[in-house]
């Protein structure tokens, strides 16, 4: 059994191929990984980074990708402005999305994750609207649901990136790279 970790560049697709437009310049997980029969445990949207597990055993990789599992998946998010105690805890109950209500998810505020890489391009600036970070715990897996999520209790994300994946972690893994599990 393979079992690879990926810390995935913003801009580039969760999948080997791009079946979008033909000649697309868009990147893939083949400009990074060259690994035969490892395959994404679950996606991450073209514009978050962060971790992404690839697999060959299929047992495992359904372990991970399934939402009924509930396996816990963590993130850091820089969102606009500074979420009060009260949005921090409508996250930790679950929020109102327009597919329903979310499971409960853990949240707190976080300083600025250390060792973090930059990112190209670099998350828009305004002087006049400040950020933080969060981390945010949640054991499902909608689409963009962590962007949905701070959006309803009022803090757009501005840069989103996947740390954790159950016991998995980024640590010591630069963005781009990869390493067996």
């Amino acid at each position: 059994m393979t079992t690879i970790l990926f810390n995935k560049p913003f801009n580039v697709l969760s999948q080997f191929t791009d079946k979008g437009t033909q000649g697309s310049p868009r990147q893939t997980l083949s400009d990074y990984i060259d690994l035969p029969d490892v395959y994404p445990a679950g996606r991450l949207d073209r514009d978050s980074e962060g971790l992404l597990v690839l697999t060959d055993d299929g047992k495992l990789q359904g372990q991970i990708a399934n939402p009924r599992h509930k396996l816990p998946k963590t993130y850091w998010v820089q969102v606009e402005g500074i979420p009060d105690e009260a949005a921090l805890q409508a996250l930790r109950d679950g929020v109102t999305l327009k597919d329903g209500l979310t499971r409960p998810a853990k949240a707190r505020r976080i300083d600025t994750p250390p060792g973090l890489w930059l990112r190209d391009p670099p998350v828009r600036f305004r002087k006049s609207v400040p950020d933080c970070w969060i981390e945010l715990t949640i054991r499902e897996g909608r689409n963009r649901q962590v962007r949905r999520m701070t959006a309803a209790v009022g803090h757009p994300t501005l840069r989103l990136i996947r740390c954790a994946v159950g016991a998995w972690t980024l640590d010591g893994l630069a963005s781009g790279k990869w390493r067996r599990a």
